[in-house]
């Protein structure tokens, strides 16, 4: 499956909220996600994510979940693996064992909700602030840049203050060296 995604930091919450409910978006309730993201030994973010295979770990209702992202024509257009686990720590030593390094953890609270085929996720990141993501997951080659482009129309038609970004939550709160 690839996963395809745009992601906004959002200026007005309440506005973004009542946009979604007049377009028809039911959120669901907050829920607390726990990632624990993992890069190749040896990357670097100056190579960029396009071609290398990323994982996650998360954390979400007691349940553990891995994730591996590899990016295609940009970072938010992957082909994507997923499967539950049932004990975190041991999946971090597979993970390790395996040639990944633990690169930045990200703890969010996430409602999500869906607009006919797109997944809508609202996500108040610590220490980045608050998102828009939009997705979708698809099992046939149509263009990433396409579906993104569509995902971006649709979100500028909420009528709200957003800030598209191409950075991943990763990337937003990795702490820049000075």
């Amino acid at each position: 499956m690839r996963e395809i995604e745009t992601k906004y930091r959002v200026g007005d919450l309440e506005g973004l909220l009542l946009a979604l409910k007049a377009a028809g978006v039911a959120l669901g309730d907050p829920s607390r996600q726990d990632d624990q993201a993992y890069a190749p030994s040896g990357w670097d973010p100056s190579q960029g994510k396009v071609g290398f295979t990323f994982a996650r770990l998360r954390t979400q209702d007691g349940r553990h979940v891995v994730t591996t992202k590899t990016p295609l024509a940009n970072a938010m257009e992957c082909v994507e693996h997923e499967t539950a686990v049932a004990d975190r720590g041991s999946m971090h030593g597979v993970l390790t064992a395996l040639g990944h390094v633990p690169s930045v953890r990200i703890a969010k609270t996430r409602r999500t909700g869906t607009a006919g085929p797109i997944g809508v996720c609202v996500d108040d990141v610590e220490d980045a602030g608050v998102f828009l993501e939009l997705e979708l997951v698809v099992d046939d080659d149509r263009d990433g840049r396409a579906a993104q482009a569509e995902l971006d129309a649709w979100a500028r038609g909420l009528g709200v203050d957003l800030e598209r970004t191409t950075d991943t939550y990763d990337a937003l709160v990795r702490p820049t060296s000075a």
